[in-house]
């Protein structure tokens, strides 16, 4: 039901325009765009927010929540035509054949919530137990992604903290070298850039990644309400036009 996952050029837009907008406004104030790359201060930032995130999130969540956020560019698209079409080909085949006969169709499909869908109809479970198995699965899998996306919420709320605690580590090597003029610029330096990087990474990359997440994971549960709607219409013995009638509801 998936179909293959296209560039999101609005993502790509997105960002491009926010960075370019910093250098180019740094630039026009007079200012180098290698004085905005400070590596101490980078790690600090990025060391410190990973470390805070890592400290508060399961492995399994955060190595999760890092791997979807190839969705922020690469959404894997759920087709609800493509829904349709196949829940109105089910409807067809369980009326003219017997619910049995869809049996035979679970290997046509790869998604798991399809499968034992198909699976639980041709057992001839009731259209409210179906309904139930099924919704549970959408919550389990529904909470899992939303704690996933979650850890770039959290990354866009320690960053300015860590950003911060950067600057002050900065200030203390300014105090401390107070007799050496060659060592304050670099402390100064630090100390500024790494509040830029904290507050920057977290309100243009941290929290738009995570509510684009949280944006794409609300639209794929609709789409499994759409199917578990349609498999339990199937389930009812429902008309295959009412069905279809139904399920185009769903779409915006």
């Amino acid at each position: 039901m998936n179909k293959p996952s296209r560039i999101d050029f609005n993502s790509v837009i997105g960002i491009l325009l926010a960075f370019v907008a910093i250098i180019v406004g740094q630039v026009l104030e007079g200012g180098h765009i290698g004085s905005l790359i400070q590596l101490a201060a980078f790690i600090i930032v990025i060391g410190g927010t990973i470390g805070a995130v890592l400290l508060q999130s399961p492995v399994k969540v955060f190595i999760n929540g890092v791997k979807m956020s190839s969705w922020v560019f690469f959404p894997p698209a759920i087709s609800s035509q493509v829904i349709i079409k196949q829940v109105m080909h089910w409807a067809n085949i369980s009326r003219r054949e017997g619910l049995l006969a869809l049996d035979s169709y679970i290997h046509t499909t790869n998604d798991p919530l399809a499968k034992k869908g198909l699976q639980l109809l041709a057992d001839g479970s009731q259209p409210e137990k179906l309904r139930e198995a099924l919704e549970v699965e959408i919550d389990a899998v529904e909470s899992f992604q939303r704690q996933s996306a979650k850890i770039w919420e959290a990354a866009g709320g320690y960053a300015p903290t860590i950003g911060i605690l950067g600057a002050v580590l900065g200030l203390i090597h300014v105090m401390e070298n107070l007799s050496d003029p060659e060592k304050l610029g670099n402390g100064i330096a630090v100390a500024f850039v790494a509040t830029i990087y904290g507050v920057g990474l977290a309100n243009l990359v941290f929290l738009p990644i995570a509510n684009k997440l949280k944006s794409i994971i609300a639209e794929h549960v609709v789409m499994r309400e759409m199917l578990v709607d349609g498999l339990v219409a199937i389930a009812n013995g429902e008309n295959p036009r009412l069905i279809e009638s139904r399920l185009k509801g769903y779409i915006v």
